[in-house]
């Protein structure tokens, strides 16, 4: 199982939100220096989130996701707003390891189409649930669409792996729902990322127990309730 530190861009700097929310956010610096921490501490992959972008529909950061692709020398995943083959193959010129659809992957089929087809092995959707449905819109909205039919939809058109985030659970430090990632793991053939709530090292050992492909780290390794080394020996 591979561990993803997450590192949430927000006007240039690195936050975490409470479920999403923008209003509640604790700031912890520099983005690049945050990457190159959590490199020297072990990390294999890191995964960003351009919040500004998950708002806004454009990459706002850009420039500083550019910068720790070329500071790094680890695979980086990308979400955040990326709604455009523009984007995707912005993303993708500046050494974007895996290029993370969200919204977009939903209401535009045609983009999800085209964006497989262009890069089938870079492309990931997130899959961000409330409740077992589909959160849209920076976590804004929750659509009518359950989280395991879609992902039963993404694995159809070729998509290889998802990130999937229980929002209730994010930024909260009580623990993954590791019922609904469990049954999504099982019932598709796609890498399944685990997001959201992870929060001690017991979680961590958990997840790799469930036989998912990663597992992406917030809050908790920001707050020292996970020490990134220490479990990077286990898992």
């Amino acid at each position: 199982m591979i561990l993803y530190p997450a590192i949430d861009i927000r006007n240039g700097k690195c936050v975490r939100l409470i479920q999403g929310d923008y209003n509640k956010e604790d700031v912890y610096g520099d983005p690049v220096e945050m990457a190159l921490r959590w490199i020297d501490k072990g990390a294999e992959a890191l995964h960003l989130v351009d919040l500004d972008g998950a708002l806004s529909g454009t990459s706002e950061n850009l420039t500083t996701i550019e910068s720790i692709v070329e500071k790094t020398d680890v695979p980086i995943q990308v979400g955040g707003g990326i709604r455009t083959m523009n984007q995707v193959d912005a993303l993708a010129f500046i050494g974007v390891s895996r290029i993370i659809l969200g919204t977009a992957a939903l209401h535009d089929e045609q983009f999800l189409t085209e964006a497989v087809k262009k890069y089938p092995k870079e492309i990931a959707v997130s899959i961000d649930a409330k409740r077992g449905y589909v959160a849209t819109d920076g976590w804004t909205k929750t659509s009518e669409r359950k989280a395991l039919d879609f992902a039963k939809e993404l694995e159809d058109k070729g998509v290889q792996t998802i990130i999937y985030t229980d929002i209730a659970k994010d930024g909260m430090l009580s623990g993954p729902n590791l019922e609904e990632i469990q049954t999504v793991n099982k019932n598709v053939g796609l890498n399944v990322i685990a997001s959201g709530g992870v929060s001690t090292p017991e979680d961590v050992r958990t997840l790799s127990k469930l036989d998912v492909h990663g597992a992406i780290i917030g809050k908790a390794l920001y707050t020292g309730k996970i020490d990134l080394e220490e479990i990077l020996r286990e898992v």
